[in-house]
């Protein structure tokens, strides 16, 4: 038998579909695997190059088979789907992987390490506490907007409001609120506190994984950026290798607008919205955070920044700063240093 080169791997959860080929392309190993013989199997292969999806499981069999001295490269699925021959099968799909894995114009997703996916685990569950809290929030103001209309409970708008609400809600010497309502509201504000404490407990753990990475540390230098931005860039971009200019660094994650071009014009829309959400929610947040303090200083290092802003909306303007903010990241990167602010410019 031939000595095999390429390995397509389509993964799943019990059974494991391979298809490997050798030097000249010519189908050499067509089987399945149970889960507990994949690792047995490939401990007995030479060194050769193994292609998978992206999957849920994909990063953690990518770590054990290079653990085993092969290269191995992840793809997302839908570029893989072109490659698929007629009808959908296991063995069509590890062929179809095995395939488009040699393919000199395929990209690939970068290996993530256990440490890089629990520091997302982190940033994901503080999103959804954050969520939750805004439910409750929400949930305090309704009911006491609508007890408000009739007991005449008044408070300002934002988080100076729910801050007066929770104290009107615990005051038991406050004859405003029924009994039964106040019961009612307790259990939500206890909730609330609740939810409030593991949302700082989540943010103390970022701050102190932050302090203790070097990379991380160098990302915050970057104007817009902060230990949160940081830490989820640090968390998804696993190899900044594996984008060959920031400009892809910021289509991946989906700030660059939609092409539809054709016969030498060119047509652009809006965002694409592929790629990463969280990272671009959070990249653009941070644009718009330092689009307001520029406007406190007119925008003394950004000449070019307050042109844009004066010319386009917030938004728009935050969302090409972001993309701008994202390319700047990936420098640093791949090439280490820190930011350097440019000089003020005169009015």
């Amino acid at each position: 038998m031939n000595e095999v080169i390429t390995i397509g791997l389509d993964l799943a959860k019990n059974v494991f579909q391979l298809h490997g080929v050798d030097a000249s392309g010519a189908p050499v190993i067509r089987r399945q695997l149970r889960r507990r013989q994949v690792l047995p199997f490939f401990r007995t292969l030479p060194a050769c190059l193994i292609g998978v999806e992206a999957c849920a499981t994909s990063h953690y069999w990518a770590r054990e088979l290079q653990a085993l001295g092969h290269e191995v490269r992840i793809m997302p699925a839908n570029y893989v789907k072109a490659y698929v021959k007629r009808n959908k099968t296991d063995a069509a799909d590890a062929q179809a992987i095995c395939e488009a894995v040699t393919r000199p114009t395929m990209r690939f997703v970068g290996v993530k390490s256990a440490e890089q996916q629990s520091l997302m685990m982190l940033h994901r569950s503080r999103s959804l506490l954050i969520r939750q809290r805004t439910m409750l929030v929400n949930a305090i103001r309704a009911h006491m907007a609508e007890l408000g209309a009739e007991l005449g409970i008044v408070a300002p708008v934002g988080r100076r409001g729910v801050e007066a609400l929770r104290v009107i809600i615990a005051d038991p010497a406050d004859e405003q609120l029924p009994a039964l309502a106040r019961r009612c509201l307790e259990s939500l504000v206890a909730t609330l506190t609740t939810v409030e404490g593991e949302v700082a407990c989540h943010q103390r753990r970022i701050h102190a994984w932050h302090r203790s990475s070097e990379a991380s540390r160098r990302l915050e230098t970057i104007p817009g950026i902060g230990p949160i931005i940081a830490t989820a860039l640090i968390a998804s971009v696993s190899d900044p290798a594996v984008f060959k200019s920031g400009r892809e660094l910021a289509a991946w994650i989906g700030l660059v607008p939609k092409a539809n071009s054709t016969g030498g014009k060119e047509r652009l829309g809006r965002i694409s919205k592929q790629g990463d959400p969280y990272l671009r929610w959070l990249l653009v947040a941070g644009a718009m955070s330092v689009i307001r303090h520029g406007r406190k200083t007119n925008f003394a290092t950004r000449p070019w920044l307050a042109d844009l802003v004066h010319r386009k909306p917030p938004k728009v303007a935050a969302v090409a700063l972001a993309n701008r903010i994202a390319r700047t990241a990936w420098a640093l990167l791949a090439n280490g240093g820190t930011y350097q602010s440019p000089a003020p410019t005169p009015a």
